[in-house]
């Protein structure tokens, strides 16, 4: 899926709200999303910084790759089980 905003713009936009001058309903308006994903994105990045927000994207690409790793040893090992039992 490809996503129009990166974490800087995310940022951005957090940080326009946080400080108060337009009312977050025409924030949205303005940058074209709706106030749904501005919560979403305010209940995932609130507070932090653009280098915090790298930090957790790279986060959950390790986990992914973490979570694919296991699920793959899994299906090894019942494998094994398997042949096993044949036996």
């Amino acid at each position: 899926m490809k996503k129009r905003h990166t974490e800087e713009q995310i940022i951005t936009i957090l940080r326009e709200a946080e400080r108060g001058a337009v009312p977050v309903k025409a924030l949205c308006k303005r940058h074209n999303i709706s106030e749904q994903t501005f919560f979403r994105w305010r209940n995932k990045f609130g507070g932090m910084d653009v280098p915090d927000a790298r930090r957790l994207k790279d986060l959950e690409a390790e986990n992914a790759k973490l979570k694919r790793m296991v699920a793959e040893q899994l299906l090894v090992i019942d494998g094994m089980k398997e042949i096993v039992r044949k036996k």
